[in-house]
């Protein structure tokens, strides 16, 4: 059977994937560990494939956000450390058993059921312990991080191997992030000497690609969380790490629908939100937010087209979006239209693509919806 083209797809650059990771590998202070980030299927790219070449790659740990993509890794491959950064909640427990997970520690209560659990199974759990810090989210507030330290110690069942936090402004806050830090390594302070010394593999991890200026001079920190940064998208390029040259591995394709002339007063889309102040010839995307272009880059987003940026005009609907192609020469039914990625000479990068959006890449990537069919080229470099 003739296979079906493509209206809206994604490409993935696993060549170019492996080149980051070597980069940022090399990048790396000595005896640093890379915690690899692939939660949310990988950012959108897709946790198989991502998976599979940090493995092979040599990576240290997988952080993910839950038990189920925790799941889902060990199915791939066994011996790796995964750690789950979300709660763990009632009833996921045997997950951890099972699949010899991590779990995220950030009370008294998470404390005493999971050793519950551990102890009623005659097994133990790994257990990594989050200390707030300033964010306000998961962790214990780091000033009664004394209490579940105890805890921890008194616990049969429960093997305290790592201990992180998370800064909350690591790219546009460098005297927080400072305060941050100090704090941290005040609660390090309150563990044991022994939970350190004695354990090659416990991780002291406070790190991503925005905040890694920790590992400079004579600090316990051992371990680095690296997620979008390997997938070669650099939110934060001034950072140590941020200029390890990564390389985009993502781009993001649609095609022309139709193309037809509209003439001046024509009001465009729902909402009548673009009027034409003169003729125009224009292109019917077969993509909207319903494959991931953010409803917010109505009327200011670009598109390229044959090398070219195009705006859009009016508002991103489900299927379909309007783009102004009055400057080009011929545009038919079918040709390639890029919204993330290269054409000729222009380039929309992830970044610009979310910024436009008044977003973050974060949240532009994993909102690319199931129908952008996922398309891997290159394979892996030898």
């Amino acid at each position: 059977m003739k296979s079906k083209p493509h209206r809206c797809w994604a490409e993935i650059d696993l060549a170019a994937f492996e080149r980051n990771l070597h980069r940022i590998q090399s990048a790396l202070p000595d005896k640093v560990r890379y915690v690899a980030v692939v939660k949310a299927d990988a950012y959108g790219h897709g946790m198989p494939q991502m998976v599979r070449r940090l493995m092979q790659s040599g990576v240290d740990c997988f952080a993910v956000a839950n038990v189920h993509e925790a799941a889902d890794i060990r199915h791939l491959g066994a011996g790796w450390p995964i750690l789950v950064l979300s709660p763990v909640l009632p009833g996921e427990e045997s997950y951890l058993l099972d699949y010899e997970l991590a779990a995220t520690v950030s009370t008294p209560e998470e404390v005493q059921r999971l050793n519950q659990i551990a102890s009623a199974a005659g097994q133990s759990i790994r257990v990594h312990l989050k200390v707030d810090t300033g964010m306000g989210r998961l962790g214990v507030w780091h000033e009664q991080a004394s209490e579940i330290i105890r805890a921890l110690q008194a616990s049969e069942a429960l093997q305290l191997c790592g201990i992180y936090t998370h800064f909350s402004s690591a790219d546009t806050d460098p005297e927080f992030t400072h305060l941050q830090r100090s704090r941290f390594l005040e609660v390090l302070r309150l563990l044991p000497d022994m939970e350190i010394s004695e354990n090659p593999d416990f991780l002291i991890h406070a790190d991503n690609s925005a905040a890694i200026e920790s590992f400079r001079g004579d600090t316990p920190f051992n371990a680095v969380r690296v997620g979008l940064l390997q997938l070669g998208v650099s939110p934060y390029p001034d950072s140590a790490l941020g200029r390890a040259k990564v390389e985009p591995v993502f781009s993001f394709h649609t095609r022309v629908g139709i193309v037809k002339e509209l003439p001046a007063g024509t009001d465009i889309s729902y909402g009548r939100t673009h009027t034409l102040t003169q003729a125009k010839r224009i292109a019917v995307l077969t993509a909207g937010y319903g494959d991931g272009i953010p409803l917010e880059l109505s009327n200011k987003g670009e598109v390229l087209l044959q090398g070219k940026r195009c705006p859009i005009l009016g508002r991103v609907t489900m299927d379909q979006t309007i783009v102004d192609i009055s400057a080009l020469d011929k545009v038919t039914p079918g040709d390639e239209v890029i919204l993330i990625g290269r054409s000729g000479e222009e380039e929309i990068s992830a970044n610009e693509f979310s910024r436009r959006a008044g977003t973050i890449p974060w949240e532009c990537l994993c909102s690319i919806t199931k129908r952008v069919t996922r398309i891997y080229t290159n394979g892996r470099e030898i």
